[in-house]
């Protein structure tokens, strides 16, 4: 009877601190622009506001102008802070809807780790991709950084490249995608140094799903990019995967350039690079000015192969 006894009181104890472990606090911080100040519950003096940093119920956020502040609630959702002013935790976390979120805390601990990494010291050996970029070779070469093969699961692809040399102001480049026969089935010109191509388009309707992608200096074809192979993920393929990007986008929406993050790390881990790459891209392009958004990216991008 005492041995019981005494089971049940360390089950208790693991249970119970297991509780407090998880709920020893309310937010943590996932990103941070500007002179933004944390004032701790019961503290006279305010401090710098840090990536990463922990936020109790009764500590305020003081945020300066221009600022932006991406936060993670304990259950896994975010929420932002934009503009100067004071705010309360205790307001903040009113207004984050609760309920289930295993899948969207999971994630979202995913990018706190690549942002924090000093808590997670094997981050960078476990995550330590080995996918081939695609590299022409020459001067003249078109460096494209994205896999030289790569599955797709959402719709739209963003590719982006670096200028080669000789390139001048009001030279363009052509995207061309052929079919596995070599048909070009797609071509668009453009002066930008990137290109976003929808799968769903009528254009790129293809049974085979299976698309060359390849990019050329107008009017000098041996100006060029090494061949990219995209494969488009088919319903039947990949199941679990889908099922959990079904959960995940019934707990997080894609409208913010946060979210949108925890999407890529939601891709990045399922190997899904060419996915993960244009969720980075969404999310820059929403806020370009967010430095947390532009490291992380270029993080990803080292870490996958995909730049130096």
């Amino acid at each position: 009877m005492r041995k019981f006894i005494s089971y049940a009181l360390v089950a208790g104890m693991i249970l119970v601190s297991g509780v407090v472990s998880a709920q020893d606090y309310a937010f943590r911080v996932l990103a941070n622009k500007g002179e933004n100040q944390l004032k701790k519950a019961g503290s006279a003096q305010a401090e710098t506001l840090k990536t990463g940093a922990k936020l109790n119920s009764g500590d305020e956020i003081i945020a300066s102008e221009g600022a932006y502040i991406g936060l993670m609630h304990k259950t896994g959702k975010t929420t932002e802070i934009r503009g100067a002013g004071t705010k309360k935790i205790s307001d903040i976390e009113k207004n984050i809807s609760t309920g289930s979120s295993s899948i969207a805390s999971r994630y979202a601990q995913f990018v706190m780790n690549k942002m924090n990494e000093e808590e997670n010291t094997d981050y960078r050996s476990r995550l330590n991709a080995t996918g081939a970029v695609s590299r022409a070779t020459g001067s003249a070469a078109i460096n494209v950084m994205a896999p030289s093969q790569a599955d797709l699961l959402g719709s739209t692809a963003i590719l982006r490249w670096d200028a080669p040399e000789g390139m001048e102001e009001g030279d363009l480049y052509i995207v061309k995608i052929e079919n596995i026969f070599n048909e070009v089935i797609y071509s668009e010109e453009t002066a930008k140094t990137s290109v976003e191509l929808d799968f769903a388009d009528e254009a790129l309707a293809y049974d085979m799903g299976l698309y060359l992608v390849k990019i050329y200096k107008k009017g000098d074809e041996e100006i060029a990019s090494s061949e990219i192979g995209i494969k488009k993920v088919k319903s039947s393929d990949k199941v679990e995967v889908q099922e959990s990007l079904a959960n995940l986008k019934s707990e997080v929406s894609e409208d913010s350039p946060l979210n949108k993050i925890i999407y890529a790390s939601f891709y990045e881990e399922n190997g899904l690079i060419l996915d993960a790459l244009t969720k980075y891209e969404e999310a820059i392009k929403m806020s370009p000015e967010i430095e947390d958004f532009q490291e992380l990216y270029q993080n990803f991008l080292i870490k996958n192969g995909l730049a130096e």
